[in-house]
């Protein structure tokens, strides 16, 4: 049997080891805390807040989503094309979908004016889509049974409202020979605002009486968003329909010039890209900007003398019809000669070339497509930042959603028909303008009394210089 006195010294020891293992333990316990507590941050910090993150600081991606991981979207602007270890793959993707694009484009422009406004009004519905999706809440949506339909039906108001007050003079050119369309369309015109005002005031009344206690917030937000919509995609994008029926060629030129801009900056900055441009594009480059605005001006100048040799292109068509069109061409489309500089060597082909005064036109269009018109695209990256999305959709792959290929294209719509009313059109009072005034605001009777009256006229003035 052990002395008392031993077992004492022996209980301490052990109390005293326990002691030390317990200290030990909560040492490595804060040192792990602490070094959670260094990585959590910078992990956050780097997602900037937009990407979910698990406890053990790893990125997490919900399926399905268009949230951008921070190893992907990288602000300061050094994650570049000409850097990213899979551009190639991208590019087929890209280049695959650009060949169906331009295609089902160029059959479009072929069958003429009718088929180029509803693939706009196609395009204006996708874009809506995507947008009205941004921010629309299904939990919400639930306890508002037909709020999403509210939307569109104030959507579909503007566009009846914008297209019939654009192509109101065409449908009465088309139904002219025919008495009762033609009175039936009369009556259509005449009280087509007070129709578009009723289906508004139906939508505003629709609107107050749906609203709900604790849902206010989301209602109005959600009201604000389609006038939102209806401002900065509708109507913008609707411009280009006034220019589509002044001639073909007022739509096509400005739109293939923002196709030929984005694919030139996209592949000049593929190739040289090192320089960063914006910090809301991270994969814009210098390079790709300076490349694109060159060759988008060169083509415009050559593209315009191209296009301005097609009468489907040039003519206006002051109808809805679909057959082929004949006319005049317009003094900007007729070929003016320029005798080339003494300068140039012997072995030169051409003395004199052959320039269509549209093409000098083409230059202003093509600068501003260079340079203005891709801020459309970067207000639209820093609109995806502010939702903590790569693309507003997934509908073209490659490309993203339909908003994704038309920021830029709004934007040059507005310029080109502000361009063509202002520098283009004679702002003279014309023959077909009076016209079109009589057909438009006279009924059948008026202008028959109109024509009897003016016959009366030229007979007194022709019997009194006889």
């Amino acid at each position: 049997m052990k002395p008392r006195g031993v077992v004492i010294i022996a209980s301490s020891q052990i109390s005293h080891k326990l002691i030390v293992v317990q200290r030990i333990s909560s040492l490595l316990q804060h040192k792990i805390i602490l070094k959670q507590s260094i990585i959590r941050p910078a992990m956050i910090k780097e997602n900037d807040g937009s990407v979910p993150v698990t406890h053990t600081g790893r990125v997490r991606r919900r399926r399905g989503s268009n949230e951008v991981p921070a190893d992907v979207d990288q602000s300061n602007g050094t994650k570049l094309l000409a850097n990213d270890q899979n551009k190639y793959k991208s590019m087929l993707v890209r280049a695959y979908s650009t060949i169906w694009m331009i295609g089902g484009f160029i059959f479009v422009v072929y069958m003429g004016h009718l088929y180029i406004w509803a693939m706009i009004v196609i395009i204006q519905i996708f874009m809506a889509k995507e947008l009205f999706n941004l921010l629309r809440k299904a939990h919400e949506d639930k306890q508002l049974p037909g709020f999403r339909l509210l939307n569109w039906h104030i959507f579909f108001t503007a566009m009846l409202f914008v297209y019939g007050r654009i192509l109101s003079q065409r449908l009465v050119n088309t139904v002219t020979t025919d008495k009762f369309w033609y009175k039936l369309v009369g009556n259509l015109i005449k009280y087509h605002m007070v129709t578009c005002y009723s289906l508004y005031i139906t939508a505003f009344v629709w609107f107050i009486l749906s609203l709900k206690k604790k849902l206010y917030k989301y209602q109005f937000g959600q009201y604000a968003w389609t006038h939102m919509i209806l401002i900065v995609v509708f109507t913008q994008s609707s411009f280009t329909v006034a220019n589509i029926f002044e001639g073909i060629f007022w739509f096509l030129l400005p739109a293939s010039l923002i196709v030929i801009n984005d694919i030139a900056a996209y592949i000049f900055g593929f190739f040289f890209g090192k320089t960063p441009l914006i910090k809301l594009s991270p994969k814009k480059t210098w390079e790709g900007f300076i490349g694109a605005s060159i060759t988008t001006i060169i083509s415009a100048f050559v593209l315009a003398n191209f296009f301005g040799r097609f009468q489907w292109l040039t003519c206006p068509r002051k109808d809805l019809s679909t057959g082929w069109l004949q006319c005049d061409p317009d003094p900007l489309f007729r070929p003016e000669t320029y005798a080339l500089p003494g300068w140039l060597p012997e072995w030169f082909p051409w003395t004199e070339i052959q320039i269509l005064p549209v093409q000098w036109h083409a230059l202003g269009l093509g600068l501003f497509a260079s340079i203005i018109a891709p801020f459309g695209g970067f207000f639209a990256s820093g609109f995806k930042r502010a939702f903590n999305i790569k693309d507003f959709g997934d509908s073209i792959p490659g490309h993203g959603g339909m908003t994704d290929r038309m920021d830029c294209q709004m934007v040059m719509a507005v310029f080109a028909y502000i361009y063509h009313q202002s520098f283009i059109v004679a702002q003279s009072v014309s023959l077909g303008m009076i016209l079109d005034q009589i057909v438009m605001n006279l009924s059948y009777e008026e202008q028959r009394e109109l024509y009897s009256n003016l016959g009366q006229i030229l007979k007194d003035r022709e019997f009194g210089e006889s």
